[in-house]
């Protein structure tokens, strides 16, 4: 069975920011960024994470691409755009 990897993006409503990475297991992940799990990590300064948008991906490799892809447009704008407009996320699988 292949693994399926995914690139996310999670909201905290009190900070008012987002937050890019990817995973292989979407659920997990996000209760470890509630649970402060990763001590150092930005997401440790709240607990209210939410799954804003994800990207199924047919490897880390590509996931590990999409994430690096968003974080470099360093745009509130697209993020909410990739939610809003469908086609872009598939054109981010098409294109990597």
């Amino acid at each position: 069975m292949m693994a399926t990897y995914t690139c996310y993006i999670i909201y905290s409503q009190s900070l008012n920011r987002y937050y890019v990475g990817e995973t292989e297991n979407i659920d997990l992940r996000i209760s470890q960024h509630n649970d402060g799990f990763y001590k150092s990590a930005f997401t440790t300064k709240t607990n209210d994470w939410e799954l804003f948008h994800f990207i199924e991906c047919v490897d880390r490799r590509q996931a590990r691409l999409i994430e690096t892809h968003i974080k470099k447009m360093k745009s509130r704008k697209y993020i909410e755009n990739l939610k809003k407009y469908p086609e872009i996320s598939n054109l981010l699988k098409i294109k990597y």
